[in-house]
């Protein structure tokens, strides 16, 4: 009996429907962050021939006994040849359940700004620990970092089980006090696996050596977690405008910029500053006229009025943002560069570029347990804290949500321009 026949439309169908899930790795210094993202990559069937064969040579030339799996992720020189991760890597892989893009990010203290950056685009965050240390300080960053940027589930990889004689007890011990500490920040999808990225165990296929563990591998639970979306789609319309189009020939008259959240058709009554409204007439995109879009759709508003709207100014539904002069934040400072109270600053909000200063630091976060900080001097890299921020033109800025789509910003040196900290409207850890 001959083999059913796929035909070739159907496929790419079944490929355009499958949903794509974002992921972070992070964890700290040598608790195989590396080699696990080789072991997902490899068990998955997502290497190529001569990138395995790369990774044998090299493994066999350095004496290693089988493969080196995190020579699959290290790929640059300096990476290489300490044998860690320093900045943010992508990596694309599939199964027949989904598409992946991961995040693999830095474990080293000092590279915790660029982990905030993976963690800020993803749906689910990987955090790994060694079994015979258990949840460290990184780990309780990492967590926090994840909680504060608002992302639902995490899976915490108890890695090296196996230089523990794969004992149930030291695990569930880890189990505990990670659900705690999940618990305690507002993480509502926690989970908790024994693995041996090494060995294999739990990553893709299921171990022999953990026979007391009935839960998911990790794939499993890549495969089946709920893709959030955000919900940007639940909140008003949102359109900072970033290029105004003008044609003084057809008398054509445009505003450009990406729908940050919700939805907008023509017909649609949109609201502008000074509480001006008005009608949507077209909506044009790169691929011609469309009725409506949505978030992260990239569009030209044309209107009804001629009205005198600039870059940074903001279109958007009936819940319009109050514009305000100040507002409370919670920011993670991304700069060795100490940040005072009362530093002028610029701040990016959206498309707007407006002059403002950090008018207090009301409270530093203490993740190792120490109580926190009530009104410091300063904060720096990788802290996270409290303020209060004043601008000096008003903007509309309002509480951070869906995962980013409103709410967040940039402190930005006057200067020399550099990335001070990145902060959270109105977002509060604890």
């Amino acid at each position: 009996m001959s083999a059913p026949t796929i035909s070739p439309d159907s496929a790419t169908q079944k490929l355009a429907a499958r949903e794509t899930l974002r992921l972070c790795t992070a964890g700290s210094v040598d608790d195989g962050k590396s080699t696990f993202v080789g072991r997902l990559l490899h068990d998955t069937k997502s290497v190529l021939a001569d990138q395995l064969a790369s990774v044998e040579r090299t493994s066999a030339d350095r004496g290693f006994d089988g493969l080196d799996l995190s020579l699959l992720v290290d790929g640059l020189r300096a990476e290489r040849e300490q044998g860690i991760t320093i900045d943010v890597a992508y990596r694309y892989f599939a199964t027949d359940k989904r598409s992946f893009i991961l995040a693999d990010t830095p474990g080293h203290v000092q590279y915790t700004r660029n982990t905030v950056t993976g963690v800020s685009t993803s749906q689910v965050v990987v955090l790994l620990v060694d079994a015979r240390h258990g949840v460290v300080e990184q780990t309780r960053r990492h967590l926090n970092v994840a909680a504060l940027l608002g992302v639902r589930s995490v899976v915490l990889a108890v890695n090296k089980i196996d230089l523990v004689d794969f004992s149930e007890d030291v695990f569930r011990g880890i189990e505990a006090e990670f659900t705690g500490l999940a618990a305690d920040l507002g993480v509502d999808d926690a989970r908790v696996v024994p693995i041996s990225a090494l060995l294999g165990d739990n990553v893709v296929e299921r171990g022999a050596n953990t026979g007391w563990y009935t839960g998911p591998t990790i794939l499993d639970i890549l495969e089946s977690v709920e893709v959030s979306r955000g919900r940007a789609n639940e909140l008003g319309f949102r359109l900072p405008i970033q290029h105004v189009i003008r044609e003084h020939a057809s008398d054509y008259r445009g505003y450009a910029g990406r729908v940050d959240a919700g939805e907008v058709a023509v017909g649609d009554t949109v609201h502008l500053p000074f509480g001006r409204t008005t009608t949507v007439t077209h909506i044009d995109t790169p691929d011609g006229a469309a009725e409506h879009a949505g978030p992260g759709d990239s569009i030209v508003l044309r209107v009804a009025d001629d009205i005198d709207l600039t870059r940074g100014d903001l279109i958007s539904g009936a819940d319009r943002p109050e514009a305000v002069r100040s507002f409370d934040a919670t920011v993670v400072g991304l700069t060795e560069s100490e940040v005072k109270a009362g530093k002028s600053v610029k701040i990016r909000y959206g498309t707007q570029l407006v002059r403002g200063r950090v008018a207090s630091v009301d409270r530093l976060l203490h993740i190792d347990g120490r109580p926190d900080e009530e009104h410091p001097e300063t904060f720096g890299l990788n802290d996270i804290a409290h303020v209060r921020i004043d601008v000096a033109s008003e903007i509309n800025a309002e509480d951070y949500a869906a995962r980013g789509a409103v709410g967040s910003f940039l402190l930005i040196d006057q200067g020399s321009g550099n990335t001070l900290a990145a902060g959270l409207v109105g977002h509060r850890l604890r």
